[in-house]
């Protein structure tokens, strides 16, 4: 659906918003909705890099031997509060991994 948002956005300047969201079946409250949202967008995908790159450190400084459960416990240690299911969910989209026993 963000990719029907992303094309009203790049034609709002030929075509109004309001024609373009009736052509594509879509609530002009939604697509304001959705252009509200984008910087919060960016700034948690920008954090999100900044923490993959932490963790890719991390792995990388235990020479791929941590896993979740360590990389979370190494970033508790340094001060720094993160939930353990984000830094799961960051090394499953990046295909990092623990060895295992």
């Amino acid at each position: 659906m963000s990719e029907v948002y992303a094309f009203i956005e790049a034609e709002k300047t030929t075509h109004h918003v309001a024609l373009l969201c009736r052509l594509l079946k879509v609530a002009r409250s939604s697509f304001y909705a959705w252009l509200a949202g984008e910087k919060p967008r960016r700034a948690k995908q920008a954090a999100d890099d900044a923490l993959a790159h932490e963790i890719t450190v991390l792995h990388l400084a235990s020479r791929g031997a941590y896993g979740v459960p360590r990389i979370h416990a190494g970033r508790r240690r340094l001060g720094h509060r993160v939930n353990r299911k984000r830094i799961e969910r960051l090394m499953r989209e990046r295909g990092i991994s623990g060895v295992t026993r």
